[in-house]
């Protein structure tokens, strides 16, 4: 672990800062939305996967357009960037909400975004795909079926590698079927759309679950058993800690007892993934009674090692990532130190039992995303996306 990452850079346009948390569940997009007839401002926020060839793939938001590329020299160039959307859209990309990509074994690229609406808060999630490598993307549909104009936000994606994928989001569709009946409901519910042909068709959405915070991102893993999602719940008026859910199976399970009441959205998801033997290894934030910042657990069946605590919280360590692939589980997160921000990363070779020392890999002194970890065939990648830098891939020995 004393070598230097090797850094990788392609720069993009600047991008502005993104959006800072606010209070009761609700970013900026309220705002962000009502400008359907103008050009929509770059934002930072972007994805990234590898495919079984170790080509590197990003999505970016600009000008209204979902942006694809990719690169087969871990960062060093990339292709020309091809348009998922041929029509505008105002697409979410700030903070907690961006745009999903995952590529599957044969090559097919899947694309899941959140379409701000007009009216605030409302949204709706749409799906695209591409069956010939990225060149062209197939006409985006929209996979909430209750027809409601109402919030279906903070989407997450995943895929076995074949033809199965998995979406969930955050949808108001209960919490305002409630109160057209004079009825309270707590926050909004988490709902999945399954597609086992490889996206050409979607069964009907499906619920999860009632009573879930408003505007933390969801975060979904594959495994043996299917898709594994994780989102911050409700617990009693106003806890907001991790549930873990299996669809297939229909459990539902809490991973923190954190006890964090809070009547407001703290606009900090999770984050999860998938080692050795269906291992999961799940990252959060909380400033909960029993324990604050961010942590880490392992999860192998029906035992949850102890929480461990890392980043330093007097740098504002958060909006942590999780990436893993057999033993090697890699975490990514941001700190600011007063005057730079810094993409730090912490490295297990032994699926969560031991952790390096904390690295900071990389630093801005302007606005920045969220670090993101890649692992594949044993090789690391944090995609980290800056506003003076622009985008870069770090490759870590």
């Amino acid at each position: 672990m004393s070598k230097l990452p090797k850094i990788l850079m392609f720069a993009w346009l600047a991008f502005p800062a993104i959006a800072m948390a606010h209070e009761h569940g609700h970013m900026s997009e309220g705002v962000t939305s009502r400008g359907m007839g103008k050009r929509a401002r770059p934002a930072l926020a972007v994805s990234a996967t590898i495919d079984s060839k170790n080509q590197l793939w990003l999505a970016k938001v600009e000008n209204q357009k979902i942006l694809v590329l990719h690169s087969a020299d871990n960062g060093q160039h990339f292709s020309s960037p091809v348009a998922v959307n041929a029509e505008p859209e105002n697409i979410g990309a700030e903070g907690e909400n961006r745009p999903k990509i995952a590529v599957t074994r044969n090559g097919t690229l899947h694309l899941t975004w959140t379409l701000l609406l007009p009216q605030p808060y409302t949204g709706e999630i749409r799906y695209s795909r591409s069956i010939d490598g990225g060149k062209t993307f197939s006409a985006p549909i929209t996979l909430n079926d209750d027809k409601r104009l109402t919030s279906h936000r903070f989407d997450a994606l995943i895929s076995d590698g074949g033809d199965k994928l998995a979406v969930v989001w955050l949808d108001g569709r209960d919490r305002d079927a409630a109160k057209e009946k004079g009825e309270t409901f707590s926050g909004v519910s988490v709902y999945m759309a399954r597609s086992d042909d490889g996206g050409v068709s979607f069964h009907a959405n499906r619920k999860l679950a009632e009573h879930t915070c408003e505007c933390c991102r969801t975060a979904l893993t594959w495994t043996a058993d299917g898709p594994v999602a994780l989102w911050r719940n409700l617990y009693g008026t106003n806890t907001r800690d991790f549930a873990l859910a299996n669809p297939d199976s229909g459990k539902v399970r809490r991973l923190a007892d954190d006890e964090w009441s809070i009547d407001a959205c703290p606009h900090h998801g999770g984050w999860i993934a998938t080692g050795d033997n269906d291992t999961l290894h799940a990252v959060w934030y909380t400033q909960g009674k029993n324990r604050q910042g961010l942590f880490y657990r392992r999860v192998k069946g029906d035992r949850m090692s102890a929480p461990m605590a890392f980043g330093n919280p007097l740098a504002q360590a958060g909006h942590a990532t999780v990436a893993a692939e057999g033993n090697i589980v890699l975490i990514a997160w941001r700190e600011f130190d007063g005057q730079s921000y810094g993409a730090m990363t912490l490295l297990s070779k032994d699926g969560g039992v031991i952790w390096s020392e904390p690295r900071r890999i990389a630093t801005t002194d302007d606005a920045a995303d969220y670090p993101l970890p890649l692992i594949h065939n044993g090789q690391m990648h944090v995609v980290w996306n800056t506003l003076r830098e622009g985008v870069r891939v770090i490759r870590l020995d």
